[in-house]
């Protein structure tokens, strides 16, 4: 599993104060993939990471998508981030679903007010 999200065994008896956020993600990542899900939910797992490190691991989720055939939940507030991970998005609004469909669809012609207002808050989107 260390393996699998390119991080190797040496990491295999590190504390989680040793690792860097995106090593902690990978670990984590890592950990869910022991038992060969079938699904794997990522509840904001990018929020608290830089840029290149949040890069590296959609990088990464995409490429163990394929490799396990994985169905993914990705749960993010950061909808930009949507148009490169997901193939279906749904927006929602105080818990009701606003906006469905394939990820650019929504994104170029978003249905509902809310979801072009988190689209219009993104810089250069």
């Amino acid at each position: 599993a260390l393996d699998s999200v390119r991080l190797g065994r040496s990491f295999y008896h590190r504390r989680p104060g040793d690792l860097s956020g995106g090593e902690r993600q990978r670990a984590a990542i890592a950990r869910a993939l022991v038992n060969q899900p079938s699904v794997l939910v990522c509840d904001e797992i990018t929020s608290a990471l830089d840029v290149s490190v949040q890069a590296s691991i959609i990088g990464l989720l995409r490429t163990l998508r394929k490799e396990h055939e994985l169905a993914m939940l990705f749960v993010t507030h950061n909808i930009a981030l949507s148009r490169h991970i997901a193939d279906n998005l749904a927006v929602l609004n105080k818990g009701t679903i606003v906006d469905y469909g394939p990820t650019a669809q929504v994104l170029e012609a978003p249905k509902h007010e809310y979801t072009r207002t988190l689209i219009a808050d993104v810089p250069k989107f």
